[in-house]
């Protein structure tokens, strides 16, 4: 009966995977924001029916003008032409929960975009949400024993998500905390909500004059530098999920635009989440123990994000990551996609008790979906390419301690220094920051925010050397692990700083530096001081 979901060997033909893809278009809105969410949730439905719904569209007949005209009305409290000159006689988009209209404010002549509800779309929610619960109630005995919890819960998860769409003045809240995140990033455009014209069912927003990514050839035609807007895009996307944690959770081709400036613009904000510090920590720990392939701590990651219940014997699951990380990097960053990795992560997935937390399940969909677009742009294109550069960076010049502290454990393998892998960061890290600052939107002058941008023109590693100059000092495990470097071997690693030194030679003002380090000299003896007095008083 229930041949689709994770648990069965069956062979079972496209037929019914298309069979369920259209089951759900017909059963309304919420059938069909489920079937969007089950198309990236391997620990519940098979790989093929996955495949089916990954092509479900969201698209739905408007509903009248007449009747969204009303809704606005009764949420702004006054009639359309006392607020907007004019609005567009047809709908601009219209999805399962909503319809989105053009108009022009007419105070100040700007032109807006206006997200009406669905009428009476709420209790329509609120009867499928009982009905999938109810369901779920029957399928609790396959749940527990396949994903160590209830179904009811992953409904819950679902509806949770679905709820807040509904909530428009949450929306725009979404877009207010994204403005704030990308206020000092020039490559990025986040359309500027009217939150006094904003109600739970109406939303008005900026225009967004760009070419929407579900037209890819009018990209090429006019003339956008692909390379530039793909790059960016990326960094845009991993900003979000490692340095703000709160991402944007339905980037799919109709969401995001192209300007012709070179910048990237989102639009839809009712579907994000939110990370934890603790969780962008813990995928940024998973990102360190790839790279210094300790495949036991990544299946240990895997626990503390939530993906295996407290407890559970990871021992089986290391040899089946290894696996899959030595197969999907074994050829490189060339040959490197996410997808391929989804795929054989699926596997992993069927084949033992994880369950893929909601805000995961959005941060896998958000991924593939943002490499779907850079493929279908440019179908060479290297997602980690872009990827690990900002990685390097990141590692590299960002102050948080915890980033700090994860740059060590890069460094040093098995209490050995890592001189090339150091040299591959900055490289990396040099090649992202170059990529970023020939983006044409660094070139445009004549805007308002220009003066309040921030973005490094090189790789500035001030910061860096002074965090590591503090620890060499005040550190005595680290300062011994760095004499071990230089004297690895029995021999001088004279020329391997000297390669190191080459690499930063340009991004590196001596004098600054030296300026820094003795400002700070005093506090760094200070600290010195306090470490060698509390290790005295350790050993005694």
């Amino acid at each position: 009966m229930y041949d689709f979901l994770v648990g069965r060997d069956e062979e079972v033909v496209p037929f019914r995977a298309r069979q369920l893809r259209n089951l759900l278009c017909d059963l309304g809105p919420s059938f069909i924001k489920a079937g969007q969410v089950l198309a990236n949730r391997p620990d519940i439905i098979r790989e093929d029916y996955m495949n089916e719904l990954c092509i479900l569209q969201d698209d739905v007949p408007p509903f009248p003008n007449q009747v969204a005209f009303n809704i606005i009305e009764e949420e702004l409290g006054q009639p359309l032409e006392a607020v907007f000159s004019k609005i567009s006689s047809q709908t601009i988009a219209a999805a399962s929960l909503g319809q989105v209209y053009r108009a022009t404010l007419r105070d100040s002549k700007e032109d807006v975009a206006i997200k009406v509800q669905r009428p009476q779309i709420e209790p329509i929610i609120y009867r499928d949400l009982f009905l999938f619960r109810t369901l779920a109630s029957f399928l609790n005995g396959i749940s527990l024993q396949k994903l160590g919890c209830n179904a009811e819960l992953i409904v819950d998860e679902f509806g949770e998500k679905l709820l807040e769409e509904l909530d428009y003045t949450l929306e725009a809240r979404n877009i207010e905390d994204f403005v704030e995140n990308f206020k000092n990033d020039p490559t990025v455009k986040i359309p500027r909500v009217y939150k006094q014209l904003c109600g739970p069912r109406v939303l008005v927003m900026e225009w967004i004059d760009g070419i929407r990514c579900t037209n890819p050839q009018a990209i090429k035609d006019g003339g956008i530098d692909v390379n530039g807007f793909l790059t960016v895009g990326v960094s845009a996307a991993l900003r979000q999920l490692l340095e703000f944690g709160l991402f944007h959770g339905d980037p799919h081709p109709g969401n995001i635009f192209a300007m012709r400036d070179g910048r990237i613009a989102y639009v839809d904000f009712g579907n994000v989440a939110v990370l934890s510090q603790q969780n962008k920590q813990i995928l940024i720990d998973a990102v360190v123990h790839a790279v210094n392939e300790d495949y036991a701590e990544m299946a240990y990651d895997f626990t503390r994000l939530g993906f295996l219940a407290p407890g559970t014997d990871v021992s089986p699951i290391i040899p089946a990551l290894e696996a899959i990380w030595q197969n999907s990097s074994g050829k490189g960053l060339s040959d490197f996609n996410f997808r391929s990795v989804t795929g054989k992560f699926n596997q992993l997935v069927y084949n033992y008790p994880i369950r893929i937390p909601e805000r995961f399940s959005l941060v896998i969909r958000s991924l593939l979906t943002q490499e779907g677009i850079c493929f279908t742009l440019k179908p060479d294109f290297k997602f980690l390419e872009v990827a690990y550069p900002y990685v390097a960076k990141r590692l590299l010049t960002d102050p948080n301690p915890a980033l700090r502290e994860r740059l060590i454990q890069v460094l040093f393998k098995d209490g050995v220094f890592q001189w090339k892998r150091l040299e591959n960061l900055i490289v990396l890290a040099k090649e992202n920051v170059a990529k970023m600052s020939t983006n044409p939107a660094f070139q445009v002058k004549d805007r308002q925010s220009t003066r309040n941008w921030q973005f490094d023109r090189k790789l500035d590693l001030t910061d860096t050397i002074k965090d590591g100059a503090r620890l060499f000092f005040i550190d005595e495990g680290i300062r011994r692990q760095l004499l071990l470097a230089l004297t690895e071997d029995s021999k001088l690693h004279i020329q391997e700083l000297v390669d190191v030194y080459r690499l930063v030679e340009s991004d590196i003002d001596i004098p600054s530096v030296a300026v820094e380090v003795v400002r700070d000299f005093p506090t760094v003896v200070r600290d010195l001081i306090l470490s060698w007095s509390e290790s005295v008083l350790a050993d005694r």
